[in-house]
């Protein structure tokens, strides 16, 4: 199987990178644009349903469309790690670990808004507040933080 890992990211090295390097970006920049430009605006409406629902399809949006791109980022790193001998095996792991934790944190936001909508759903506004206020204050920026880390690592292992 290692084998044909390796002569699979022999023949397509540059698609999968490439792929690799596009879904980091795509799932990274789209925490920082929606925590840094989406977020503030958010808070600027004033009518608290209005707030949480243009927040939870925000949210809903970026989530279903991030997934698929965390799917390649995941494979692709799969490919990368087993299809090309690293040297320094320790950033490797440490960018590993780093994906895995932001996976984990996704999933925790993932739930915690489909948690936030049920309460919306049932006009439980206060609830749906209280329930979405970590994402922006804490899993968010945890992840964007992790993830400009796991960039620099990857350049760092492209050996740029």
């Amino acid at each position: 199987m290692k084998h044909t890992v390796v002569e699979f990211f022999g023949t397509y090295a540059h698609s999968i990178v490439f792929l690799h390097v596009i879904s980091a970006i795509i799932w990274i920049g789209g925490m920082i644009a929606i925590r840094l430009a989406v977020h503030p605006n958010l808070q600027l409406i004033e009518d608290t349903k209005t707030k949480l629902s243009r927040t939870l399809a925000i949210m809903g949006s970026f989530f279903n469309i991030v997934i698929p791109f965390i799917i390649i980022l995941l494979i692709t790193a799969l490919i990368m790690s087993l299809g090309h001998p690293i040297e320094n095996k320790i950033f490797m792991n440490i960018k590993e670990a780093i994906w895995m934790i932001m996976v984990v944190n996704f999933t925790w936001m993932y739930i915690t808004r489909k948690k936030a909508q049920t309460f919306f759903d049932k006009n439980r506004l206060a609830d749906a507040k209280l329930t979405l206020i970590i994402i922006p204050k804490v899993l968010l920026p945890i992840n964007i933080i992790l993830g400009i880390i796991a960039l620099w690592l990857g350049v760092t292992l492209r050996g740029f």
